[in-house]
């Protein structure tokens, strides 16, 4: 669609991909399996992600699925469960998730990263007490693919490689003033900053050479669809998983990884359906899908003769950013006072928040944080990490609202300074240093005890 300089953008895709923009990792004795299943719910279910929306789901435009990896090396098992949701589930849901795995299949942990998508059912929030019918049959039908994941762990090789691809923009752009100014869509096209247009692919290959999974790992919001949508839909994500797959011989199971996408929108952003959302959707889910696969066919893993993994799961405690009564009148202003996002809210002046490290081969590196990262901290944390690959991974395991950066909060503006913000200024910095420490632990730079100086 339009533009000189999209072939401009993928002859440079494709240019770094030919100079070896890939960097092959590898894997010798690591075993992996993977598993998908259909966790769409009945229709008549409220949706996520818009105030505007009123009413509730009618039907299906496409089905929203689970799909999960299992990685193992012989001492640590590690599955990955890409669901189409909103938002990761619950701390009470996560802990029966984890607790029913470890039972059935050895699992050591699981990290649930949602694609954000603003067309699937509206979850609870984190601090309500009781589980919805929709969700227990979803947990179900996951702790069932996880299982059949494991019973079919087969030896892998894994590889990484990174590529280019402009499918979104920053929906708070910074005005002269130092202020920022929200926009909406941005149909034309033209850049704002900040952005994270790379695309990291990892690529999990049979000892044959055939491709069993695909990881995508890119930052931008689920939300070509409006309010308007009452269909479940996967949104761009989907069609990008279906474009990878068609692309790759060996048909692999492609995931979708959401990265800080915080205040990153795709072009199309809320695209009423009368105006084609369907075919905006589908195009922008074929973009990142076209790199994606150029990306992962050139990627070549390597064999070595040892697979490890090391992984550390932790809970920082964390204050949060406003009185619950404060916190409270402002989600009420957004949502209305019957709205579930305004009930059960934290009530104690500081709450646990899951962050997870994991180090792949000693080179590469995954973080995870539990809620809307502003796009500077996957920026920040491939800049920082002391591996050569990384992926960052927001809306993982938890859900804290959006998380800016503490200029971002200066600056104010939606997801930089409302009700929206959960979490005082400075806990994603706190979230990145965090993971970078283990990092440098799980590499062996730093020490549980005091080195001898030499002078």
């Amino acid at each position: 669609m339009k533009k000189d300089g999209r072939l401009i953008q993928c002859a440079c895709v494709l240019l770094l991909v030919l100079l070896g923009n890939t960097v092959p990792a590898a894997a010798g004795s690591l075993r992996a399996g993977v598993a998908k299943v259909d966790i769409t719910p009945p229709a008549g279910l409220f949706l996520w992600g818009y105030a505007l929306r009123k009413s509730p789901a009618t039907g299906v435009l496409d089905p929203l699925e689970a799909r999960v990896l299992v990685l193992d090396d012989s001492h640590t098992r590690i599955a990955f469960v890409a669901v189409d949701l909103g938002r990761s589930f619950g701390p009470s849901s996560m802990n029966r998730l984890a607790a029913a795995v470890r039972k059935s299949s050895g699992v050591t942990a699981v990290l649930v990263t949602a694609s954000h998508t603003h067309s699937g059912p509206l979850i609870r929030n984190v601090y309500q007490d009781g589980t919805p019918a929709w969700e227990n049959s979803a947990l179900d039908k996951i702790v069932q693919a996880i299982d059949q994941a494991a019973s079919q762990l087969t030896d892998v090789r894994i590889g990484i490689g990174h590529g280019v691809c402009y499918i979104g923009y920053n929906r708070l752009p910074v005005q002269a003033n130092g202020k920022v100014k929200w926009l909406g869509s941005n149909p034309t096209e033209i850049p704002t900053s900040l952005v994270d247009p790379t695309v990291t692919v990892l690529r999990v290959d049979r000892q044959n050479g055939t491709p069993l999974a695909i990881l995508v790992n890119y930052a931008c919001h689920a939300v070509v669809f409006a309010a308007d949508n009452l269909q479940y839909s996967s949104d761009w994500p989907g069609a990008m998983r279906r474009t990878v797959e068609e692309a790759m011989e060996g048909h692999p199971l492609c995931f979708f990884l959401q990265g800080a996408a915080g205040n990153i929108n795709p072009y199309y952003a809320t695209t009423a359906l009368r105006e084609d959302a369907i075919g905006m959707c589908n195009l922008t889910g074929r973009r990142l899908g076209e790199v994606a696969s150029r990306v992962a066919k050139a990627i070549v893993p390597r064999q070595e003769a040892e697979g490890q993994l090391d992984y550390a799961a932790d809970q920082l405690k964390v204050p949060l950013r406003w009185e619950p009564e404060k916190l409270r009148q402002g989600l009420i202003s957004i949502w209305g006072v019957k709205s579930p996002e305004v009930s059960g809210l934290p009530t104690e002046p500081e709450v646990e928040v899951p962050v997870s490290t994991l180090l792949i081969n000693k080179r590469i590196a995954v973080m995870t944080m539990p809620g809307e990262p502003f796009v500077d901290f996957q920026i920040d944390w491939r800049n920082r990490c002391p591996v050569a690959d990384s992926l960052f991974l927001g809306y993982t395991s938890g859900y804290e609202g959006y998380l800016p950066t503490i200029q971002a909060a200066a600056r104010g503006g939606y997801g930089a300074s409302d009700a929206e913000t959960i979490l005082q200024v400075g806990a994603g910095e706190q979230m990145v240093s965090h993971a970078l420490v283990r990092i440098y632990e799980m590499l062996g730079a730093l020490h549980p005890a005091p080195e001898e100086t030499e002078w």
